[in-house]
């Protein structure tokens, strides 16, 4: 590969909702527009990371040909001699390398993760723990000076007693938690890094809540380059992504029942998540029934109004406009309804368009587009692949 590379995909064990959409897919579009002849971009799908949560088997090989269909009604152009689309599970050396990186990466900062915390439902957990931890810590430091009353003594020592017990409960609540996640739940950061290191890609744009995964695989890759050699290409920094795919921050499209959370697939949130299967009109109604606030004037703040800045943010990404120009249109309005009917026309609008073209894919094109690329990726992940082997004293 003699051009940098740039790397995406998105999981193939559901359907693709407006947030995959538009954290996602619209930048790789975008950047694909940008930079034609310039990079190779690399857009496959991790059909391996499908098994981290529970999903309907039987229906994932034929979801993974759906979702590639939509990359290409987003816009993607995989005529393009520089992009290459494919499946995960057909480049075996993505699972060998991931072993060998697993053997280089902490299972502390595997552990850690927020991706893995939000879905054992530990973070919340943690969170109790720590401020039982503080509390208990400044209970403690009434005991450093002497206490002559002694029931004011006792009470310190019973609410010591208390927290005490409160942290040790909500610490082994939190390991029964985590045991019983999947292993490949807590590992599956590491299959990423091995999708991006396989290629030498440098750009990964991806949302916000992968943030630590990139991270991560610098991590790896610079601990195995220092002590075997320059064998990956290091991705750029968060920071330097962001710059690159021309964002301020990493869109991270919330959901518009609960706008604390963001826009997600699961079936506890239907009326929060506009799939891309919805009918335009029934986008529509969720987006006017959206979660908004009682302050009374439009501001953007996802800290303060998070629904209607999500609104906001959703408007500037289907318009096509900069968000600092619709928050300046915006701002300081007092009808939220008006800005959720135009919310809900841009919605709708998009939909029908995009419902459209997904229809319009051709299927067998892209089966042998697939069988091609597929071809060509196992040739780069096995050099890859080979040049590791020999560098850990696997091969001669």
């Amino acid at each position: 590969m003699s051009k940098p590379v740039i790397l995406t995909g998105l999981r193939a064990n559901s359907e693709f909702h407006l947030g995959n959409y538009l954290g996602a897919i619209l930048p790789m579009v975008e950047l694909q527009k940008q930079h034609a002849g310039e990079y190779q971009v690399n857009m496959f799908v991790p059909d391996l990371h499908s098994f981290t949560t529970p999903i309907d088997h039987g229906k994932l090989y034929q979801q993974t040909l759906q979702n590639l269909k939509v990359f290409v009604a987003a816009g993607i152009d995989i005529n393009n001699p520089d992009t290459y689309i494919y499946r995960q599970s057909y480049i075996p050396a993505h699972s060998e390398l991931t072993w060998i990186l697993n053997c280089f990466a902490s299972f502390g900062q595997l552990r850690r993760m927020t991706q893995f915390k939000d879905k054992v439902g530990s973070k919340n957990l943690l969170e109790e723990a720590d401020n039982a931890a503080k509390l208990y810590y400044a209970a403690a430091k009434k005991l450093e000076k002497p206490v002559d009353d002694y029931r004011q003594l006792s009470a310190i020592q019973y609410e010591l007693s208390e927290l005490m017990s409160k942290a040790v409960s909500t610490v082994s609540e939190i390991e029964n938690q985590e045991g019983l996640a999947s292993m490949g739940l807590l590992d599956y950061p590491v299959l990423m890094a091995a999708d991006i290191l396989l290629y030498g890609a440098k750009w990964i744009p991806v949302g916000e809540d992968q943030r630590q995964h990139i991270e991560l695989a610098r991590d790896v890759a610079q601990r195995m380059n220092n002590k075997f050699g320059e064998l990956f290409t290091v991705p750029e920094d968060w920071n330097k992504q962001l710059e690159f795919a021309n964002r301020h921050a990493g869109v991270r499209i919330r959901s518009l029942r609960n706008p604390e959370k963001k826009m997600s697939k699961s079936v506890e949130d239907p009326a929060g998540t506009i799939m891309l299967t919805d009918s335009p009109d029934e986008a529509a109604k969720k987006v006017m029934s959206a979660t908004t606030d009682s302050v009374g004037a439009i501001h953007f703040d996802f800290d303060k109004q998070p629904g209607v800045s999500n609104l906001l943010q959703i408007l500037a990404l289907l318009s096509n406009k900069p968000l600092d120009d619709v928050i300046h249109e915006w701002d300081g309005k007092t009808s939220y309804g008006d800005l959720k009917k135009a919310v809900a026309d841009a919605v709708k609008s998009f939909l029908t368009d995009f419902q459209t073209k997904l229809a319009e894919v051709n299927e067998s094109e892209l089966l042998s587009k697939l069988e091609i690329d597929e071809k060509a990726m196992n040739d780069v992940a096995n050099a890859m692949l080979l040049k590791v082997q020999k560098a850990v004293g696997l091969r001669p």
